[in-house]
């Protein structure tokens, strides 16, 4: 059974409490992305969005931060109720920093990378992390196509898992229906962020939990 982790970036933030529980009552993380229109030519919402929205929901709130210095932002992002703070190898700050400080403020700190990049850019920090983002799409906006470049780096990352011991929970974002969701499971992803298949789908519960299968 694999987790799935709905992309708030989909949801109709003209309703956006009850559109949230409709994927929330059945997921295993909300994904929240936070772009700031310098990492990502895209800007999407932060704080004060995830602070009226966390006490409505007891899910684990799976931030992205898509931004160029995620380090001065940590502690915010703590104090609006992030569980797992996830941000990119291709960022301006000390990766090392950064997961230094997301641990030193009691949360999971997870890392991403995107498309173009070198896998083994992330080798130094795999035994350091809770969580490895691999992005199936380039960044910044949804209803992207699935890159396929995704399935070579979610096998690295298992076989490195299982070869080192480590326990990072692999999971990807971008493009995610059951068939691309399929190809990365048998990859060995535990993690499936969805946006628009989710979003859009007419009977949301039956989505997540095929996902899940």
């Amino acid at each position: 059974m694999k987790k799935v982790s709905p992309s708030m970036l989909s949801s109709d933030f003209s309703d956006l409490k009850n559109d949230l529980k409709s994927v929330c009552d059945y997921a295993d993380y909300l994904h929240i992305d936070v772009m700031d229109g310098v990492f990502v030519n895209n800007i999407s919402f932060g704080i004060p969005v995830m602070k009226s929205i966390r006490p409505l929901f007891d899910i684990t709130f799976d931030t992205h931060l898509m931004i160029i210095n995620p380090l001065k932002y940590i502690d915010a992002f703590k104090d609006a109720g992030a569980d797992i703070i996830t941000f990119h190898i291709e960022a301006n700050d000390d990766p090392s920093e950064v997961i230094k400080k997301i641990h030193e403020v009691g949360l999971k700190a997870g890392i991403s990378i995107n498309p173009p990049t070198d896998i083994h850019q992330l080798d130094p920090y795999l035994s350091l992390v809770d969580l490895v983002l691999v992005m199936s799409v380039n960044p910044g906006f949804g209803g992207q196509k699935f890159d396929p470049v995704a399935l070579d780096k979610i096998r690295y990352l298992a076989a490195v898992r299982n070869e080192k011991g480590y326990h990072y929970e692999i999971e990807v974002d971008g493009g995610i229906n059951n068939e691309t969701g399929n190809l990365c499971k048998h990859c060995g992803v535990d993690v499936l962020v969805s946006g628009s298949y989710i979003f859009k789908a007419k009977n949301r519960e039956k989505v997540i939990n095929d996902l899940k299968a």
